[in-house]
Order: structure tokens, then C-alpha cells, then sequence
């Protein structure tokens, strides 16, 4: 009897080349993990942080009781983010300690730290998450970075109930006048999204030295603590990468709790000049519910004059053109939406003009109705106070 000696050897191969293939993807460059079935918002956040952790290799029964912890890996929690309004919200909150206790629960080889300078030189990962809100529902999404290579080596995303997560903003960013998506949140943004193998936003990167002094910061603030997040804000502004709208936000809002009028005012006055440079300043003033008049609460309302007044001298110390675009939340017809937000730009644009009327040539109202909302909750509330914002657009002067 012959026997056909190649399809025994393909016989052969073809297990050995799946072993070796299995092998390589458990080794080497990991599968991303991406859900689209709906999950409760506890229950996703379980099913995306055990995906992220078994594509390095992570399971709940690899480390022995009482091992070292040097055999151990240390995973540094950068706290995540609103990837639409870059704030961190009540939800993005619970994300990330039910995270932290999920790992320490069942993961026992894995050890999660907080977002601290002295955390970093231990960690061998930086885990980036944000919240997303999708029509189907709020989308998780994690990456795990390699601290040493700056490279994504894991990364999970999952779909949760929104009607389960409060999105109402922290204290810092509840406070604050500015929308705060500068460079540095666009970059957490975009790792949080990574495919294993690519480099994490290296703006992002860069700044996760001061990104531990201004989450310190923020959690002081938070915690009502304003002449110490001062404090630490200013330390985070001497160092190379305190550059940032969070930083120079965060020494506004101290400044004001403090009651430091000349010192908000000239913090103010940077945030300003920031947003001008980068091209794009947004600013929640709000107004009376269909209409351009100012709430109501002085509270709340006290400090515009002073907004404007700094938005027209950085303006006009500048010599920029700016649209004045006005946007409102998704509540109501799009046509009224639309003559709404128009008419606020306009009434903004008056006033600016009225303490410089050398803005009148380089200024000109825009409305966007609720097209460009970066919450889209339609609360008209604290949560989607940003959708209410009015941005100052940096464009090419005609003529």
C-alpha cells in the first residue's frame, strides 16, 4: 500500500502552523475587543476591562497566592474622560473604580495605582478610557499603553445602557466657563481608541508627567480644597508641559473661589489668549430659555461682564477675525434651535463690540442650532450646559 506522503505532511503542518499562530497572538500584537450587544453599564464595564486585561495575557488564576509583587503588573489609571465634552462626569467616575475593583477582585496578578507622578516609574501600563455617547447606546472604550514604548498593547471597547449612567460633570469642569478640549484631552481621546501596535497620541504622551499634577490638582478642587489645587496648578503650570487649558482654567476657578478678582480676571485673560491661539475658544454663557437675555441667577451670570470684557481685549490685542457661533441643545424644532443660537451670537457680538468697537469688522454671528453638540442629552441641564456654549471661531480676515 503507498502511502501519499504530502497529505501527511500537510496533515502535520497544518496543526504546528496553528499552534505557532495561536502562539504569536497571545505573545505579540493582541486583538482589539469590540462588543455591539447592549449590556448594563456595570456589566460592560466588566466585560471590556476582562478583554482588555487577557490580551496581555492576564487571566484570574496566573499568579499563586502569596507571589511577590514584583511578579506582578502595575497598571497606572488615568482617570477617564467624556470623549464628546472632555469632562469628567459621575459615569466616567464609576468607570473607573469599578475598573479598579474589578482587577483587585480577580485579577490578582494585576495591580492598579492611582494617577500619581510617584506611580509612574512603578507601572509598566497607563490604562486611557473614555465614555462615548452612540445612538445605540454609551460606547466604553479602553487601551492599555506600554509606559516604556508609549505603545497601545491592548484595547476594548463595549456597549452600555445610557439611561444607567449619570453624565453630570465633576465640580471642576461643572465650573468651568471654557470648553476644555484641548490637544492633550483630543489625545486621550484617540489612544483610548488605539489598535494594539500603535503609538499613543504623542501630545498626550508627553504631558502625562503634568497630566498627574493636574489630575491632583482637579481632585483638590473637587474636594473644595481651592487654596492647595491652587497651589498645585501653579506647579503644574512651571513645569514643560502646564501649557494647557486645564491648567490655566484651573488657576481662573481657584483664583474666583478665593475670591482673587485681579488674579481670576488675568487667569481669565490667558484662557482667552489660549483659545485664540489654538484657534478655537468655547464659553458656556448661559441664557434664559428662549431667549438672549442672561439667566437669571447672578450666581451664575456675575462674572460674564468680565468674561467679555477680556474676550474683547484678547481679541483686539490679537488682531484676529473670529466667527461668533452660537449653538443650543437638541430640545426643540431644528428651525428654532437654529434662529435661537443665531440671535444669541448676535447679542454676544453686540456686547463684545460695545467694549471694542474695532470687533465690529472682525467679528461676524454664526448659528449652529444643535448640530454640533458635544453631549446631545437634550436635559437642558448641568449635563448638557456645553451644548448651550458660544465659540469663538479663529478665521482668515477678508480683504
Amino acid at each position: 500500500m503507498q502511502i501519499d506522503r504530502r497529505a501527511s505532511f500537510h496533515e502535520f503542518l497544518v496543526p504546528l502552523l496553528f499552534g505557532v499562530l495561536l502562539a504569536i497572538g497571545l505573545t505579540g500584537c493582541a486583538t482589539p475587543y469590540r462588543s455591539e450587544q447592549l449590556q448594563s453599564f456595570d456589566q460592560a464595564i466588566v466585560t471590556a476591562t476582562v478583554a482588555l486585561l487577557k490580551q496581555v495575557g492576564a487571566s484570574p488564576a496566573m499568579l499563586a497566592p502569596g507571589a511577590a509583587p514584583s511578579d506582578k503588573r502595575v497598571i497606572v489609571l488615568d482617570p477617564a474622560l467624556d470623549a464628546g465634552s472632555g469632562q469628567q462626569t459621575l459615569g466616567t467616575q464609576r468607570l473607573d473604580r469599578a475598573i479598579a475593583a474589578h482587577t483587585a477582585a480577580n485579577f490578582k496578578q494585576i495591580e492598579t495605582l492611582p494617577f500619581k507622578a510617584a506611580n509612574l516609574p512603578r507601572a509598566q501600563y497607563l490604562l486611557a478610557g473614555t465614555l462615548a455617547r452612540e445612538d445605540a447606546g454609551l460606547r466604553i472604550s479602553l487601551a492599555l499603553v506600554d509606559l516604556k514604548e508609549g505603545t497601545v498593547v491592548a484595547q476594548a471597547s463595549t456597549l452600555a445602557r445610557k439611561n444607567e449612567v449619570d453624565m453630570a460633570p465633576l465640580a471642576y469642569y461643572r465650573d468651568s466657563p471654557v470648553l476644555l478640549k484641548d490637544e492633550v484631552v483630543e489625545g486621550l481621546v484617540r489612544t483610548s481608541r488605539g489598535a494594539p501596535g500603535d503609538k499613543a497620541d504623542a501630545i498626550y504622551f508627553a504631558h502625562i508627567a503634568t497630566g498627574t499634577l493636574v489630575n491632583d490638582a482637579t481632585q483638590l478642587y473637587n474636594a473644595g480644597r481651592y487654596r492647595e489645587a491652587l497651589a498645585q496648578y501653579r506647579r503644574a503650570a512651571a513645569t514643560p508641559g502646564g501649557d494647557q487649558i486645564r491648567v490655566l482654567n484651573g488657576i481662573y476657578l481657584t483664583s474666583l473661589k478665593l475670591g482673587q478678582s485681579a488674579e481670576a480676571e488675568d487667569a481669565f485673560g490667558r484662557v482667552v489668549a489660549y483659545g485664540i491661539a489654538h484657534h478655537q475658544l468655547g464659553v458656556k454663557f448661559l441664557f434664559n430659555p428662549g431667549s438672549t437675555d442672561f439667566w437669571s441667577d447672578p450666581r451664575v451670570t456675575s462674572a460674564y461682564r468680565m468674561w467679555l470684557r477680556q474676550i474683547a481685549r484678547q481679541g483686539g490685542d490679537s488682531r484676529v477675525c473670529m466667527d461668533i457661533v452660537g449653538h443650543s441643545s437638541k430640545t426643540g424644532p431644528e428651525e428654532v434651535n437654529d434662529s435661537l443660537s443665531l440671535r444669541r451670537a448676535q447679542s454676544i457680538r453686540q456686547r463684545l463690540v460695545a467694549e471694542s468697537a474695532e470687533l465690529a469688522d472682525r467679528t461676524r454671528p454664526k448659528g449652529q442650532g444643535s448640530r454640533q453638540n458635544l453631549v446631545g442629552s437634550g436635559t437642558d441641564d448641568v449635563v448638557d450646559a456645553l451644548d448651550r456654549r458660544v465659540e469663538f471661531v479663529i478665521v482668515e480676515c477678508s480683504g
